[in-house]
């Protein structure tokens, strides 16, 4: 009863902000990377305009390096929800031979997710976008308020947060600046887990327990998902009972071994995981790269 009650109350926060962007912003978008979050961001946005359609279009930032899995269920969901889909994609880099394994993985980060994101906007001429950060996931994100300005050039300064009293929020903008809002700011992974289980809400597959080929990569496991993986001489996939916890360019997420092949003993797990959720997540690792540094030039 009382978890019901917690997510009642985040689910009609979420709603709020998804009505309150729709009403005051001239041209907002949905960004969706497809993952567990941002299942449950479309999933909101239905409820908050229903029985309309998502007043909005939904964009995804395509690096061409996600999931072969999640590309598939990206276009099965636009397909069943009839969105209006938008692809951003870094060609320009792509021409150049920008792959995660050739750049390090601040500067991948960078040219094929950060410029993406920010000409995508530009090309469309957003003036906000709802994404689906929250504060629990790690300590940048934590500074942000829901409503969060940024510059010109999408540059976020964290000296420069607008307060938020009584949940009253300013959504002016000056000339080139813009909004991210963030809807489920407030809720944690296991709000996230848990909302999924009681809507019934469809996720990617590669949040549950499946045998994948997988190599040790420094201690982390990586799925071969493609042909495109480098394989060191002599160096073999081997079959292996993982998941992944976030997702992202394949190369880049970490697999963790696990026998929890559905959403109860999925919830079982993590609520026994003393593990942080983007210990899996190879981009926020590498020196000079935080993702502190990534949200001020414009990261998600």
């Amino acid at each position: 009863m009382r978890e019901d009650s917690v997510l009642d109350a985040l689910e009609a926060e979420a709603i709020h902000i998804f009505r309150e962007t729709a009403a005051a912003f001239r041209n907002p978008v949905l960004l969706y990377s497809i993952g567990k979050d941002s299942s449950v961001l479309l999933h909101l946005a239905v409820k908050a305009f229903a029985p309309a359609p998502i007043p909005m279009p939904v964009m995804h930032i395509d690096t061409t390096w996600k999931f072969r899995e999640m590309i598939e269920f990206r276009d099965r969901r636009a397909k069943e929800l009839d969105l209006d889909l938008r692809i951003a994609t870094n060609h320009e880099a792509i021409a150049e031979g920008v792959t995660p394994f050739t750049h390090g993985t601040h500067e991948y980060t960078r040219l094929m997710k950060t410029v993406a994101l920010r000409e995508g906007l530009d090309k469309y001429g957003f003036d906000a976008a709802i994404g689906g950060a929250r504060r629990d996931e790690e300590r940048s994100r934590a500074k942000e308020r829901i409503f969060s300005l940024r510059e010109p050039g999408h540059r976020w300064d964290a000296r420069k947060q607008r307060p938020e009293f009584w949940r009253t929020t300013n959504t002016r903008l000056s000339e080139g600046q813009t909004m991210r809002a963030f809807p489920i700011s407030n809720w944690t992974e296991m709000d996230v887990w848990n909302y999924i289980r009681r809507e019934n809400i469809d996720i990617v597959d590669l949040y549950f327990a499946r045998p994948r080929p997988v190599v040790d990569r420094d201690g982390v496991w990586i799925m071969a998902d493609d042909e495109r993986l480098p394989l060191a001489e002599g160096e073999e996939p081997q079959m292996r009972s993982v998941r992944f916890r976030t997702l992202g360019c394949y190369p880049l997420s970490g697999a963790v071994e696990s026998e929890a092949a559905d959403i109860d003993t999925l919830i079982d797990e993590m609520s026994q995981s003393k593990i942080s959720e983007r210990a899996g997540r190879l981009i926020d690792g590498e020196g000079g790269g935080s993702m502190e540094s990534k949200k001020a030039e414009g990261y998600f």
